[in-house]
């Protein structure tokens, strides 16, 4: 027989299986009426974006035309492949993604800052590497 301790760790342990396969628990969500998710990119890719005047903006701005003009970029990691282990962006196969440094200051190696872009132009900015996701629009970088 399992004690409560154990069975709760159990339990834990079958939720954190669900989310990283994509399963919703129905007890748990919200809404039961509301349509499960097999994505967690919604939760996770903020809308807001970093205002193209301040500082951050500026460096998102010149990556994105440096890719635009396929300028070469300053590392050899710049347009690589970006797999997504991490499951917070859409869902795609390998390859799909590539990622960019967006220079961080004080940094002394690439920093925590870039840029990931999906064939279909989907662009995602994270500030923490790869912890969290802003969706952001080029247009808002003039490009």
């Amino acid at each position: 027989m399992l004690s409560s301790t154990r069975a709760k760790s159990l339990v834990g342990v079958v939720i954190a299986v669900a989310a990283l396969v994509g399963v919703g628990v129905p007890a748990l969500e919200d809404d039961p009426q509301a349509p499960a998710t097999t994505s967690t990119a919604a939760a996770t890719a903020a809308e807001s974006t970093p205002p193209a005047s301040s500082e951050e903006g500026v460096a998102i701005a010149e990556v994105l035309a440096a890719i635009e003009s396929g300028e070469p970029l300053p590392y050899a990691e710049d347009g690589q492949t970006f797999q997504n282990r991490e499951g917070l962006l859409p869902s795609q196969p390998i390859g799909y993604y590539r990622e960019y440094t967006v220079e961080t200051p004080g940094s002394p190696d690439r920093g925590a800052r870039r840029l990931v872009v999906g064939n279909g132009g989907e662009t995602y900015y994270t500030d923490d590497h790869y912890a969290s996701f802003t969706r952001i629009d080029p247009a808002d970088y003039g490009q």
